[in-house]
């Protein structure tokens, strides 16, 4: 399509007998999306800061800040053309639209909390593919300059968090709590939560930028300032010990696994990859000398070696971890109701709903809660789309190794922990897990055929198009 006849379709009028500022609105017509996309990311990092310091009285509504956004993005991409009912997108509307009626009649009956259950695959699902069909190659490296140049400030804050006791200021648990807002730690230190309402926030955050700081060290080291890079570098290091988070640690070796699986395919990484690690050890050998650092490492190590002990070491860690999980929601699905306890149950909003109480009333596990609330069918075709639509992406990025582009494949390093099983009951987790989902379909995407005049992204109509 040439531009006067796109121009003509995105506005709906004859593009020549537009005002000159008439015309300059659809310049980009994407501008807008892009910016609400934006304003979705920096709520998702910010949104728990704004809960425990700056609105605590608003805690509760603000839980829920980001849902109009993505209604309102959903709106928009609907208008320019870029919302596509692709086989998952309407999969998934299915499913939901019948686990709605089903947790009515056959479920717990709640109208608001079937509402509230259903929003996640309903509103926040499909901006997976509208971040990836709006987004070009820029957008992709404006977002992880600004994971890369957010990540020192944010382990100042983890690092205060840290030191400092459950009473202080900055470690304001959600509404303002006093008795603060860390989790058990070990040796007496609590896990921060940097700006998120919760620790695996720390996680999620971290483990994006490990991507990011990977990704500019491996050959695009032009597109981001050389200092800021080793400052995020070093912050990163810092970060393990002080989150004292084994998520975090072993979302890192996927990562840097991942980086190896692109060495062994293109040589040509070796020597970044070499350089990556001896940096980083001189940076920990350096780091290892001053007190504080070592405080934080004996109790991450302390952490890390009890909760082994506790699971039975790493047969039963991953036992625990795999076959629980994953398998036994499968296995144990005799013994729920077909229809589920109905959808929306399995959230915290929907147990204080249900019993005035934040308690787990399905299931601790994103597999469990799926199938608990809405039974081994339609859980399971939830949980079958979640894991088709990343093998689809793996796919997809590995491809790209061969062109010389790593960001697809170092971005799927992440996507493949959080799409197939993050808790999305969980609003931080389903936040992180959709936007990267979205960044790394969009930067797969800049690997096909765009149109350069206008740089209009080539809508991703079916899974085909993905792989």
């Amino acid at each position: 399509m040439d531009e006067l006849n796109y121009l003509k379709n995105v506005s709906g009028d004859n593009y020549s007998t537009l005002s000159i500022n008439n015309k300059s609105k659809f310049i980009n017509p994407y501008e807008n999306l892009k910016r609400g996309i934006w304003l979705y990311l920096l709520l998702l990092i910010f949104e728990g800061g704004l809960r425990k310091w700056v609105f605590p009285d608003l805690a509760t509504p603000l839980l829920l800040v980001r849902d109009p956004l993505a209604i309102w993005l959903l709106i928009i991409a609907w208008k320019r053309g870029v919302f596509v009912f692709n086989v998952y997108v309407v999969s998934i509307y299915i499913i939901a639209i019948t686990a709605f009626f089903t947790a009515i009649f056959f479920g717990h009956g709640n109208f608001f909390v079937g509402i509230y259950g259903v929003r996640t695959l309903i509103v926040h699902f499909p901006l997976i593919f509208i971040i990836g069909n709006v987004f070009n190659y820029d957008d992709v490296l404006k977002i992880g300059k600004f994971i890369v140049w957010l990540t020192p400030p944010m382990t100042i804050l983890l690092f205060l968090q840290f030191y400092s006791p459950q009473s202080s200021f900055v470690n304001r648990g959600v509404g303002g709590d006093v008795a603060g807002g860390g989790f058990s730690g070990a040796l007496g230190f609590f896990r921060p939560p940097a700006t998120f309402s919760f620790t695996n926030g720390t996680a999620l955050f971290y483990s994006l930028s490990a991507c990011f700081i990977f990704y500019f060290w491996l050959g695009a080291k032009q597109y981001i300032n050389k200092t800021l890079l080793i400052c995020a570098t070093v912050a990163l290091l810092i970060s393990i010990p002080l989150s004292i988070s084994r998520t975090l640690f072993f979302s890192i070796l996927v990562t840097a696994f991942f980086i190896l699986i692109a060495m062994l395919r293109r040589k040509k990484y070796i020597l970044q990859v070499v350089i990556i690690v001896v940096l980083a050890v001189g940076s920990f050998a350096a780091l290892s000398q001053l007190k504080l650092f070592q405080t934080a490492t004996e109790a991450f190590t302390t952490r890390f070696s009890d909760a082994s002990e506790t699971e039975g070491g790493l047969q039963g860690t991953l036992q625990k971890r795999v076959i629980q999980t994953l398998i036994g929601p499968i296995a144990n699905s005799d013994q729920l109701p077909f229809w589920g306890y109905g959808i929306g149950m399995g959230t915290n909003v929907g147990s204080m709903l249900l019993t005035g109480k934040n308690q787990f009333l399905v299931s601790e596990t994103e597999w469990g809660r799926l199938i608990g609330e809405m039974g081994i069918l339609m859980g399971g075709c939830v949980i079958l789309v979640r894991l088709i639509l990343t093998g689809k992406i793996a796919l997809a990025s590995f491809r790209t190794i061969s062109t010389g582009e790593l960001l697809p494949w170092i971005l799927t390093s992440y996507c493949i922990i959080t799409l197939p099983q993050a808790q999305w009951a969980q609003p931080t987790a389903l936040g992180f897990s959709v936007f990267v989902a979205g960044l790394t379909v969009a930067s797969i995407r800049i690997m096909k055929k765009t149109d350069t005049t206008l740089n209009k992204p080539q809508p991703i109509n079916s899974p085909a198009q993905i792989s």
